[in-house]
């Protein structure tokens, strides 16, 4: 017998990171060295007090049985307890915080846990392209809110069409955002917050990399905002702040009717995750957050090694405040997968084109700052050979004017094309 998938599966769209790898598995089946930036998986380990509490709890048998429905209240207060002590922010651990098997769950599966079929959403773009997998499981329409590096990749709700937004039932934000690094201010989520409540619209900030955040400035909460939680949820993740990203874990914050839908649809889905790994997150979650300075640092140590090396050569990058990405304008004359594609097969350089993020993420491409340090170095440190290759490649092959500048190229290049011959 032959099984065919269902129409549902059918609409589902392509998976952006799975044809992204299959091109940087194939560079590298020819034998090539490839440095890959086109990754959003953090590269550091688990810190050892974690690990070190999942050990013990894994061999405690008290957690060999099947997990509570709904999570360990023990790790409802944990995550309660941070908000407080972070945010400032007060949450009813069992009525308003929800315990996923990773942020990416959440996200997916609230359109079909609060929306009918044929109901309207608001998505940004460029954007996580996961959060389309939910429009299309959900059967919902897709409205886009088009994010422009003049207004900072914030929305501008006065741009959208009233029709749209009168039929608009749920939107999604993600600060520090992916892909561009942006980052929310307070005044903006309180626009969003008086803009939700004036047309009935519920709200979802994917704060996936909320702890990272540059230039002495911690990024904001929208749970902090007066009314939030009139409107919506926060949803956040183990995966960016303390490199927990393979044990999926996360939980959702916020608004108590969207919490117990994603409840009651997981109750369906899921009995909640392993008890061992949501121990160690409370141990995560009570920790004096050293580590995740630490991790911080490092990352930002790397964006201000990346774009020192870029704008050397003139190639400007978005001043991102966050996450642990690069958001980086293509040369003229070249769409963000023709440039990606000349990176990895001229340069053995691997980034993520922004049209995989929407239309709207056309002409960038997104740099990820993932690697240790020594190949990050090779990659971004102009006396790095590899970098200067990838960049003589880019000098013969393309044309650079308004994007780098060709007199910068020539004069940084030319006793490096002497040596190289």
């Amino acid at each position: 017998m032959k099984f065919e998938e269902s129409k549902v599966l059918q609409q589902l769209p392509k998976q952006f990171f799975a044809s992204l790898v299959k091109k940087v598995n194939a560079k590298v089946a020819t034998g090539a060295d490839v440095i890959n930036l086109g990754q959003g998986n953090p590269d550091q380990p688990t810190p050892d007090f974690i690990v070190k509490a999942m050990q013990e709890q894994t061999a405690d048998p008290a957690n060999h049985k099947y997990s509570q429905f709904r999570g360990d209240p023990e790790l409802k207060k944990a995550a309660a307890g941070f908000y407080k002590r972070e945010y400032g922010v007060s949450l009813d651990p069992e009525k308003e915080i929800a315990i996923l098997g990773g942020s990416k769950i959440g996200l997916v599966e609230l359109p079909f846990a609060i929306l009918n079929p044929g109901v309207t959403m608001l998505l940004p773009d460029p954007g996580y392209p996961d959060y389309l997998s939910g429009v299309a499981l959900a059967q919902v329409k897709l409205e886009l809110m088009r994010l422009k590096e003049e207004n900072n990749f914030l929305p501008d709700y006065d741009q959208l069409d009233p029709k749209v937004v009168d039929a608009a039932k749920l939107m999604y934000l993600n600060y520090p955002n992916n892909p561009t690094g942006a980052v929310a201010t307070s005044e903006f989520y309180q626009h969003t917050v008086d803009f939700a409540k004036a047309h009935q619209i519920g709200v979802v900030q994917d704060f996936a990399y909320g702890a990272i955040g540059f230039d002495g400035k911690k990024p904001v909460s929208f749970l902090q905002t007066p009314g939030a939680k009139d409107v919506g949820i926060e949803m956040d993740t183990f995966s960016k702040s303390y490199n927990m990203a393979g044990w999926r874990i996360g939980f959702a914050a916020g608004n108590a009717d969207m919490i117990e839908a994603i409840n009651l649809i997981q109750d369906h889905l899921f009995v909640s995750v392993f008890p061992a790994i949501q121990k160690a997150a409370i141990t995560a979650l009570n920790s004096d957050q050293k580590s995740v300075r630490q991790l911080v640092a490092l990352y930002e140590k790397r964006r201000n090694q990346f774009f020192k090396a870029a704008r050397a050569i003139g190639w400007e990058p978005y001043q991102s405040g966050g996450s642990f990405y690069a958001w980086m304008p293509v040369p003229k004359g070249y769409t963000s997968e023709s440039f990606a594609d000349l990176l990895l097969d001229k340069a053995a350089v691997a980034v993520a084109p922004g049209n995989g993020f929407g239309k709207g993420g056309e002409g960038f491409v997104r740099v990820g700052l993932l690697i240790d340090e020594p190949r990050f170095t090779e990659a971004c440190q102009l006396e790095g050979q590899t970098w200067f290759v990838s960049l003589i490649h880019l000098k013969r092959s393309i044309e650079v004017e308004g994007v780098m500048s060709r007199q910068s190229f020539d004069a940084l290049l030319l006793p490096v094309t002497k040596q190289l011959g």
